[in-house]
C-alpha cells in the first residue's frame, strides 16, 4: 500500500482514518471503495476501488501481518522464528518411520501458535520441549532421535535416561 505524505510529513490519512490508496493509473490519492469481500477463508479482504479523478478501477487486498516472533537461543542470540526448522527436524527424526508427513506441519503449527501466545520472544529450549512432547505421543523412536539431537546426547546413558522418560510418560493400557 502506498501512502501520501500529509502536511506534517507523516502519512496522509483518508476520511476514515487509514492511509489513502493511490490510483495506479493517474497517481491520484482520491479513491473510493466500490466493493469489499472476504477472501481466502476470511484471512484477507479484497477491495474493488475506483479513482475519483480518472474513474480507473483497481483491486487491493488487505491481509493481517503476523507479529514478529523471536527465538532466544542457548547462546543468548536472538533470531526470527522459522517454523520450517521444526518441520525439517521432525522429518529427520522420523526418517524411515511410519509417520504421516502431514503430522510434521500440524506439530509445527501447534508449536508456533502456542509460542505466539507466550509473547514476542520464546526460548529455543521451550520450542524443543514443546516439539518433543508432541512427537512422543506419535512415535517413540522418532522422539528418541529428536531428543538425541536436541539434547545433545553424548553416550548410551543419555539414551537410556530418555527411554525411561518416554516409557514413564506413555499412558498404560489397563489389562482386562
Amino acid at each position: 500500500m502506498t501512502t501520501v505524505a500529509g502536511l506534517d510529513g507523516g502519512p496522509r490519512l483518508s476520511r476514515y482514518g487509514g492511509p489513502t490508496m493511490r490510483c495506479p493509473a493517474c497517481d491520484n490519492d482520491d479513491t473510493r471503495v466500490v466493493d469489499s469481500r472476504a477472501v481466502d477463508d476470511g484471512v484477507a479482504i479484497r477491495r474493488r476501488r475506483a479513482c475519483q479523478v480518472c474513474d480507473h478501477r483497481f483491486t487491493t487486498f488487505e491481509r493481517l501481518e503476523a507479529a514478529s516472533l523471536r527465538v532466544v537461543k542457548r547462546s543468548g542470540d536472538t533470531v526470527e522464528f522459522d517454523r520450517e526448522r521444526i518441520v525439517q527436524g521432525l522429518r529427520s527424526a522420523a526418517k524411515g518411520r511410519p509417520v504421516d508427513p502431514s503430522v510434521f506441519e500440524a506439530i509445527a503449527d501447534e508449536v508456533e501458535d502456542q509460542a505466539r501466545s507466550q509473547g514476542a520472544e520464546v526460548s529455543s529450549e521451550w520450542i524443543g520441549i514443546a516439539v518433543l512432547e508432541r512427537l512422543r505421543t506419535i512415535d517413540e523412536v522418532a522422539a528418541l532421535r529428536f531428543a538425541s539431537v536436541y539434547k545433545g546426547f553424548s553416550d548410551v546413558a543419555d539414551f537410556e535416561r530418555e527411554m525411561t522418560l518416554i516409557k514413564r510418560e506413555q499412558p498404560t493400557v489397563p489389562s482386562s
